[in-house]
């Protein structure tokens, strides 16, 4: 038998062995991350005429269908690779249900196993809240006149034939839905669910370039997004089922920088809530918030330093060089060092993204603005309330927040430290964002409790 046709054969029989294995389905597995577990799941199928057709999903991030190409299967072994991600799948078959594989990318490798399933896997998100609703909802949309930007949301409001007490909510940095989903946690849809079914209205409203909302958060800053508040807060006002004189805020970490800047613009608003908001500057916020994020994902001490060091760097061209062109070369400079001679166009794309996400116009707001003068101007009642294992907004937040509006001569201020909970509010174990989307709690329902307890004891008559 000549050479060729012993390879003919081999590739003969590896195809049609690889086409007796039924490979239709969902293979599922999670990809350990640094500081993240992610939920991989790769559905291949056939279309009318056979040909395969796979598509790629990552369930903590909403990443749906991305298109997949088989480059190779045998009896043995699969490999996938996907063009929107770079990313290509290496496994070999255990049997007809696992497979054992390698993840990769610029050459680095992380091991994935996949098992196959016949129903798609999801996230099991308990609180999320279900019909029957025993409250209104209505979607809204009006206009913040300053910026002329439209602002969609929704409103829950309790049956009742009384004017009640209502909150708008305010999400924390980057682009943020209504109900600040993140890793299929809704916070906002949970807490606005809890709050209808006591008494209280709650408005939850898209970020700007989110859902129904206009505009670019990233060329605005926290002094504009206080001003999209204002505009949800006017809308109340002409509501008949909201008590115009018991109009409050609930603004979640970057959100509780943005509520007291609101709150001192604004005689119509009653009282706000800080849930894990600043008390410091946002680079003193950053800066511990890279060691704690850091240390609670394991990484050694001289990894933590040097990452400190680089943020420094970082942070000090960005406070002094206004010209943003000069700030990217600047910036790519420092971040580029360690990959030579290896850098390839890729790497620099990815460089200059993460360069985008702090050389614009909000980031250099953020990280300078300090709200103890803001705080110290605030006379209406304040809760703020933190995590203790909270690594993004350190829970020492809290004194600096009563020691600036107390300052300032109001003394209605609550702080409240809850001792087992991390950023999002959930049960934790070490506070890590890794931990975040394998949590199931959305929000402990004690703070539910406390939150909706302290706004009904403000606005008794």
């Amino acid at each position: 038998m000549s050479c060729i046709l012993v390879l003919f054969t081999i590739l003969f029989c590896e195809l049609n062995q690889a086409d007796a294995r039924n490979l239709n389905g969902y293979w599922v597995g999670k990809v350990n991350l640094p500081t993240l577990k992610i939920t991989t799941s790769f559905h291949i199928s056939e279309d009318e005429s056979g040909k395969q057709i796979i598509t790629l999903s990552v369930l903590e991030d909403g990443t749906k269908d991305l298109p997949c190409e088989l480059i190779k299967v045998t009896t043995d072994s699969i490999i996938i690779y996907t063009p929107k991600n770079d990313h290509t799948y290496t496994g070999i078959f255990q049997n007809d249900t696992t497979i054992k594989g390698e993840w990769s990318k610029n050459g680095i490798n992380t091991p994935l196993t996949l098992v196959k399933t016949d129903e798609a896997p999801i996230l099991k998100r308990p609180q999320i809240p279900q019909p029957p609703f025993p409250y209104l909802i209505e979607d809204v949309e009006y206009v913040n006149t300053e910026s002329g930007y439209k602002l969609a949301g929704k409103l829950t409001c309790p049956d009742t034939t009384s004017p009640c007490p209502a909150v708008v909510m305010i999400t924390g940095s980057s682009a943020q839905d209504r109900d600040e989903t993140i890793y299929g946690h809704k916070l906002f849809w949970v807490i606005a669910d809890y709050f209808a079914r006591n008494g209280i209205a709650v408005l939850r409203v898209d970020d700007r370039g989110v859902g129904g909302s206009e505009g670019n958060i990233s060329t605005a800053t926290s002094k504009d997004f206080a001003g999209d508040v204002l505009a949800g807060v006017e809308l109340l006002t002409t509501r008949k089922e909201i008590d115009p004189q018991n109009i409050g805020l609930i603004g979640h970490s970057e959100g509780g920088l943005i509520a007291p800047i609101a709150a001192t613009s604004s005689d119509d608003i009653a009282f706000f809530i800080m849930m894990a908001g600043p008390g410091t500057t946002g680079e003193q916020i950053l800066k511990e918030q890279n060691v704690l994020a850091l240390e609670a994902a394991g990484l050694p001490e001289f990894q933590i330093k040097q990452s400190a060091m680089i943020n420094q760097r970082i942070f000090e061209i960005i406070k002094t060089e206004p010209d943003s062109v000069k700030t990217l070369e600047q910036l790519r400079t420092i971040l580029s060092q360690g990959f030579y001679p290896g850098m390839n166009d890729e790497m620099k794309a990815a460089i200059d993204a993460k360069i985008a996400g702090v050389n614009n116009k909000w980031f250099r707001y953020f990280l300078t603005y300090d709200p103890q003068p803001t705080l110290e101007k605030v006379t209406c009642p304040v809760l703020a309330i933190n995590g203790a294992k909270d690594v993004q907004v350190p829970v020492s937040n809290l004194d600096s927040i009563k020691s600036a509006i107390t300052s300032g001569g109001n003394i209605n201020v609550t702080t409240i430290a809850f001792e087992n909970l991390n950023h999002l509010f959930q049960n934790c174990d070490t506070g890590s964002a890794a931990e975040y989307s394998q949590i199931e709690e959305s929000i402990d329902p004690e703070v539910l409790k406390t939150m909706k307890d302290w706004i009904v004891e403000q606005t008794k008559n």
